[in-house]
């Protein structure tokens, strides 16, 4: 399975931050933003990514991140030179799927919670169709919710509804088969001139090919895009690290655990960078 960072938009909601800088590069507490979505996809062992971003910031996550090769993986770079829609970035990326089974996820997500990897785990194992993710809101009117029966069975999905069905909002990460680039392609825009996230995936629950699971009390999912989110979502991952002497998002140790790198490679990253609390927890991780 391959993967998708969508890390687009204008971040208009964060100006003025975002008047020089990809919202998506501001930190969350110690890292980049870009470092928890990446470290979803490398948690379901999806080791080749592609990061979808405007003409004007692609630049910035190619020097942050490069080829992904530091960390054993293999990353390529697209630009989306204007919104049109999260389904889009399945089309940008068509060459790069190539028929394949493929993750998007949202560049300004940010999960957390025990048992987070054999939940995707099991997502990236799907044979055909798509999976999303279920979370509990208290104001599920601010999101896409999905409805579902007892056995789990998806019923109905809406966008920003006023009289939502369930309480349970979709996050941004979605799980897809290889019809998703012809499901993306056959989609009209909305009035908002874009094609819309719900509406691809309303064609695979025509098919009846798509599935929910739920992410339980134990499961942290914060939203990055206003004030208040970036705030609470550096405070949550400050008050953990802190609290439990483990880091959130470290892709160097995601990989080392991984076996993506040996730890000689981690000791080198470490060693250039040793002068930081970073630099030392790595150096702690690589000495154990």
């Amino acid at each position: 399975m391959k993967g998708i960072i969508l890390a687009g938009g204008s971040g208009s909601r964060l100006y003025p931050i975002t008047q020089a800088i990809s919202k998506h590069l501001i930190p969350i507490y110690d890292k980049p933003m870009i470092y928890y979505p990446l470290s979803v996809l490398m948690l379901a062992d999806i080791r080749e990514i592609l990061i979808i971003s405007t003409p004007q910031h692609i630049n910035f996550y190619k020097m942050i991140l490069g080829d992904g090769s530091k960390v054993g993986l293999k990353i390529i770079y697209k630009i989306q030179s204007e919104p049109r829609g999260l389904p889009d970035a399945f089309i940008v990326g068509e060459k790069f799927i190539a028929d394949e089974k493929v993750a998007l996820i949202l560049a300004d997500n940010v999960f957390f919670g025990q048992g987070f990897t054999p939940v995707l785990s099991e997502a990236s194992s799907l044979k055909e169709g798509a999976v999303i993710f279920g979370y509990y809101v208290k104001n599920p009117e601010e999101f896409g919710v999905v409805e579902f029966d007892k056995n789990g069975k998806v019923i109905s999905l809406e966008e920003k509804p006023i009289n939502p069905k369930s309480n349970y909002a979709i996050p941004g990460l979605y799980f897809c088969d290889e019809d998703v680039v012809d499901n993306a392609k056959s989609l009209e825009p909305s009035p908002r001139g874009e094609i819309e996230i719900t509406d691809l995936l309303k064609e695979y629950l025509k098919k009846e090919k798509l599935r929910v699971q739920l992410l339980g009390r134990g499961f942290a999912w914060l939203d990055t895009g206003t004030y208040d989110g970036l705030l609470e979502a550096s405070n949550f991952v400050g008050t953990i690290q802190k609290r439990q002497g483990l880091y959130i998002a470290c892709i160097e140790e995601i990989a080392y655990n991984k076996g993506y790198i040996t730890r000689q490679d981690l000791q080198k990253i470490a060693d250039t960078i040793s002068n930081t609390d970073y630099g030392k927890y790595l150096k702690k991780i690589s000495d154990e």
